[in-house]
């Protein structure tokens, strides 16, 4: 496809580009990282909490206007579909493992929140024996992964001797709590879009199998768009609930 500006590291698909604005916003976003943890257990210090709490202010402004930006200036990328939920996901896990290490939140949340993910790990296992990527992220997800973002910084402000702590801390629960439900529902959502694929690959598989056609397609040629093989009118399961970067290719 035409249409690609000189320097941007793209090809003749779009998607491979690599040097884009929304992939520069997801670096910065995981190089903000270590410093969020410095802040938090290096110095454990009220300034370095607001400063940490700053961090995850802007980490939450640069995963919102990644995808406002990807959409507006069509730069949609392969490598931003692996660098924008792996931001999100790293600043989730590293400021719950700082919370519950200043004992600010119970170890139990950690680990709700830790099985949630090596379930999705298992589900793209098992996707990517069937040839698909990472499925796109989901409006839920997203709504998740922001109602965290809010809980964090509060939860934060909540543990110091002030006079908004009792304030802080009320609204970082609620936060944290819907968050939490959320983020599985986003999962089961997840979970559930991956077992459609998977069952119309099978379906085509045995379909393929049985008319003895290969038609000369090379595994990896379809892309979540295709609803391969659903029945008429059926939404594609990478489709389903829309999202802030394209994912799901095959």
């Amino acid at each position: 496809m035409a249409g690609a500006t000189a320097g941007d590291g793209s090809t003749d698909d779009p998607e491979a580009r690599i040097v884009t604005i929304p992939n520069a916003l997801s670096l910065a976003r995981l190089a903000g990282v270590p410093v969020f943890l410095w802040l938090v257990l290096g110095l454990r210090s009220q300034t370095g909490d607001w400063w940490a709490v700053g961090l995850l202010i802007a980490a939450a402004a640069t995963d919102w206007l990644d995808g406002k930006i990807a959409r507006a200036l069509n730069q949609q990328s392969r490598l931003g579909q692996v660098l924008d939920p792996a931001a999100d996901r790293l600043y989730i896990v590293a400021t719950l493992l700082a919370l519950a290490i200043r004992n600010i939140i119970p170890w139990w949340l950690v680990g709700l929140l830790a099985a949630r993910e090596l379930l999705l790990a298992g589900v793209l296992v098992v996707l990517r024996r069937h040839d698909y990527g990472p499925l796109q992220v989901s409006f839920v997800g997203k709504a998740a992964t922001l109602a965290l973002m809010y809980a964090f910084p509060l939860l934060f402000l909540g543990s110091h001797a002030t006079s908004y702590a009792e304030t802080a801390r009320v609204a970082g629960w609620a936060f944290a709590i819907w968050g939490s439900a959320l983020y599985w529902c986003a999962a089961l959502l997840y979970v559930e879009q991956a077992r459609r694929l998977v069952r119309a690959d099978r379906r085509e598989s045995a379909d393929n199998g049985g008319n003895g056609d290969t038609s000369g397609q090379l595994p990896g040629a379809r892309e979540a768009g295709d609803q391969g093989g659903l029945p008429s009118g059926s939404t594609a399961p990478g489709r389903m609930l829309g999202g802030d970067r394209e994912a799901g290719q095959r």
